[in-house]
């Protein structure tokens, strides 16, 4: 099984739309097309569950991937900018413990320190390290254990 993390796509410059306004920020053009381009890579996987950030951004990211799929998009607070990785953490091992394929959409912030708690706990990392927007990477799990990150891209 896996878990796919995925970091939002493209969605120009913080505080473009006001400093209160950030969950409501959209993707830009760039960030529409990545978006596509990551249901495409991501459709034929045995995804069951879509979980994002209540940031309009991810959920924009994962909506071709739900209109592919035919999967709801459910928001889940601890996904959402600002939290610790900490309840990333407990939530990505639930999903491992339960034996659901899910992908999920979050925010460089939570990402990169989601990873490298797991790899403290002895999960190992394949490949190059990137939190770029759009890049996705993929958690392997064996039974309820995190066992390796490996990242998909884009480079």
């Amino acid at each position: 099984m896996s878990i796919l993390i995925i970091r939002h796509a493209s969605a120009g410059a913080r505080g473009s739309m006001g400093p209160d306004a950030d969950m409501d920020r959209p993707l830009d053009a760039l960030g529409l097309e990545q978006s596509q381009v990551l249901a495409d890579q991501l459709c034929s996987r045995d995804i069951s569950q879509l979980l994002t950030s209540p940031a309009r951004r991810c959920q924009q990211t994962l909506e071709p991937l739900a209109d592919k799929t035919g999967l709801e998009i459910e928001d889940h607070p601890a996904l959402l900018e600002g939290q610790s990785a900490l309840s990333a953490e407990m939530l990505v091992r639930d999903l491992a413990r339960d034996g659901t394929t899910a992908a999920l959409c979050s925010h460089g912030d939570i990402i990169p320190d989601l990873i490298q708690i797991l790899a403290r706990q002895g999960m190992t990392i394949v490949g190059p390290r990137s939190w770029a927007k759009g890049s996705t990477w993929e958690l392997r799990t064996k039974g309820s254990d995190i066992v390796q990150a490996e990242f998909l891209g884009p480079y």
